[in-house]
């Protein structure tokens, strides 16, 4: 899994852009482009440093953030790694629910355990990231344990819908953002409550509608693929299930995932259909050309493999540009319609 580099003011040395482990302690695969990651490093560099200056004057050192439109446009273009984890906080509610609910979760790690969830947990742990120095099964500075402890509250605090696989994967990225469990505690309570209500649940409702959602705005916007769709009879749950549930991570690079998540804490969940939007635009060639089923899934495949997704920069510009307009009350159109074919 790639990544491009922290958000500080220091420049990266070369050794540093050629180093086998990136910022956030992921190994870079065998066949990692590292002349593409060069050449966008060295335009990305100077954007960096401006977008740092720019969170400097906007935080002056405070310990919170309120939303405004001057916020929302900084966290477009990419928050500073240095506030990321505290703008995350406040921007999408979670930290006032902390402040709501002192205590809640230690006494939820000190309660009694159901042996079931404990095992899934478990089990999963050794699945989180084994290429990331964090959550390997040999490191020394293993965050291990910290997963298992949000994991185990947030499940025993939902023992009506269990453990949802997947959420090990969130999880493990916010703490290498945030490096504090209670706060990814509440990160994630505000994420399935609020953020996307019944996507991480044994029926998957949510995320069920915003796939079908996701079908409608591509027959509005890219009429070309949702014929292709339709004619091989490809569910959208087959191609995007991993980008919705894993919001894009394991799919994208780490830097590109991060910008895409500063908008998700920020504006919700439109950005995921945003996102599939100008993916499916950036590479409907690809798509419309596939002669088969098996070609057609495989091309979704190929989507998120290319090059250009590196520059995470480039990626959210085309992500606001290839979706226009795109409003609230189309997606909740949309929703609305899908729960009352579901009902009907």
């Amino acid at each position: 899994m790639a990544a491009t580099g922290g958000t500080s003011n220091a420049q990266p040395s070369a050794d540093f852009i050629r180093s086998e482990i990136d910022a956030y302690g992921f190994r870079r695969p065998d066949d990692f482009d590292y002349e593409t990651y060069e050449q966008f490093m060295s335009q990305y560099l100077s954007v960096l440093a401006r977008r740092a200056g720019k969170w400097d004057k906007v935080m002056d050192g405070k310990k919170n953030v309120k939303k405004s439109f001057k916020v929302k446009r900084y966290v477009r273009k990419g928050i500073s790694n240095e506030y990321r984890g505290l703008v995350w906080m406040y921007v999408s509610g979670a930290e006032a629910m902390k402040e709501q609910n002192p205590g809640m979760y230690q006494r939820l790690l000190d309660g009694p355990k159901d042996a079931e969830l404990m095992e899934v947990i478990k089990t999963d742990l050794h699945r989180t990231f084994p290429e990331n120095i964090y959550f390997c099964n040999d490191s020394t500075v293993s965050k291990r344990t910290s997963l298992q402890n949000v994991l185990v509250a947030f499940a025993h605090h939902h023992r009506a819908d269990g453990y949802c696989q997947g959420l090990n994967f969130i999880v493990a990225l916010m703490l290498l953002i945030l490096k504090d469990e209670e706060s990814c505690f509440f990160l994630l309570e505000t994420l399935v409550k609020n953020i996307l209500p019944a996507y991480y649940t044994p029926q998957m409702a949510g995320l069920k509608t915003d796939q079908e959602v996701l079908g409608e705005l591509v027959k509005q916007k890219l009429p070309a693929v949702a014929q292709r769709m339709e004619k091989e009879a490809v569910p959208w749950s087959i191609p995007t299930t991993k980008w919705f549930i894993c919001l894009f991570l394991d799919v994208l690079p780490i830097e590109t995932v991060l910008r895409i998540w500063d908008c998700l804490f920020y504006e919700g969940s439109k950005i995921l259909f945003r996102v599939c939007l100008s993916l499916i635009k950036q590479n409907q060639d690809a798509i419309l050309g596939a002669s088969s089923f098996p070609s057609l899934i495989e091309s979704f495949k190929t989507v998120t493999l290319h090059s250009r997704n590196t520059d995470c920069h480039t990626f959210m510009q085309n992500v606001f540009a290839d979706s226009q307009p795109l409003s609230r009350a189309l997606i909740e159109k949309f929703r609305t319609k899908s729960n009352e074919d579901e009902t009907n």
